[in-house]
C-alpha cells in the first residue's frame, strides 16, 4: 500500500510493518517476522521492482521480529545492512539477548545476519535521516524521510492514539522517555510504527511525550 508518494507499507508484514522507501538509492526499513522473506519480495515485485532494485536494508533495532527475513532478504536483494553499533552484535549472532529477549530467540529464532555498516547518528542512508532513539533497545534508531517518522517500536499506534514502547520490552526506561521528547522537538506529519497503522500526528506526540 503507497501511503506517501513512493512510500510503501508492505501489507504482507501487519503484525511488524516493513516499509519501502523508493528514493534513489530504495530503502527497506525492517524485515519482519522470519518466514515472510518470499512474501516480502513478490509484494516488491508487485510494486514493479526487482530484488536487486533494493540498495538499503536498515533494521532499527535487534528484536526478532524486525531481523527475521534480514538474512534471506540480504542474499536475495544483495542490500547494504544497516544497524547501530549496539545492536549490531546481537544481529550478528556474536551476543545473545537475555531475560524476555532472550526467551523469545529461544522461541523464535533468526538467523544471523552480517551487518555491513553501523549507523552515524544524524547522517542518512539512501536519503532517510537516521535518529537515535535508544530505550526500546539501547541502540534502537528511528528514521525520517521528509514528513515522515518510520519509529520502530519507539512507539505503537491503536485506536487513534500512540502509546510508548510497551515497558516489559523496553531496555532504559529513562532513555525511552528522552527519546520520545527528542523526537518530538522535529517537524514530522505522519508516524509509521511497526506496530500499528501509520497515524498523523497532529497533537499525539505532545501527550504521548505526557504520559510517558
Amino acid at each position: 500500500m503507497e501511503i506517501a508518494e513512493g512510500v510503501h507499507l508492505l501489507g504482507a508484514t501487519k503484525g511488524s510493518y516493513v516499509f519501502l522507501v523508493r528514493t534513489s538509492e530504495p530503502v527497506l526499513i525492517d524485515t519482519g517476522f522470519r518466514g515472510r522473506a518470499d512474501r516480502i519480495l513478490a509484494e516488491i515485485a508487485a510494486i514493479g521492482m526487482r530484488p536487486r532494485d533494493i540498495a538499503h536494508i536498515t533494521l532499527t533495532h535487534h528484536d526478532v521480529d524486525h531481523v527475521g527475513n534480514a538474512h534471506a532478504l540480504a542474499d536475495a536483494t544483495g542490500a547494504r545492512v544497516w544497524a547501530s553499533s549496539e545492536d549490531g552484535p546481537f544481529i550478528r549472532g556474536d551476543v545473545r539477548p537475555t531475560g524476555l529477549r532472550g526467551l523469545m530467540r529461544g522461541v523464535v529464532p533468526v538467523v544471523p545476519t552480517s551487518v555491513d555498516q553501523f549507523y552515524e547518528i544524524g547522517g542518512s542512508v539512501g536519503g532517510l535521516e537516521v535518529l537515535a532513539t535508544p530505550g526500546h533497545t539501547l541502540g534502537h534508531v528511528s528514521l525520517r524521510y521528509g514528513d515522515i517518522l518510520f519509529a520502530g517500536d519507539l512507539v505503537t499506534s491503536r485506536g487513534g492514539r500512540l502509546a510508548p514502547s510497551p515497558r516489559v520490552l523496553t531496555a532504559d526506561r529513562a532513555a525511552l522517555r528522552r527519546s520520545l521528547r527528542e523526537v518530538g522537538k522535529l517537524p514530522f506529519r505522519l508516524v509509521c510504527p511497526a506496530h500499528g497503522e501509520p497515524i498523523a500526528r497532529g497533537s499525539l506526540w505532545e501527550a504521548l511525550v505526557g504520559r510517558a
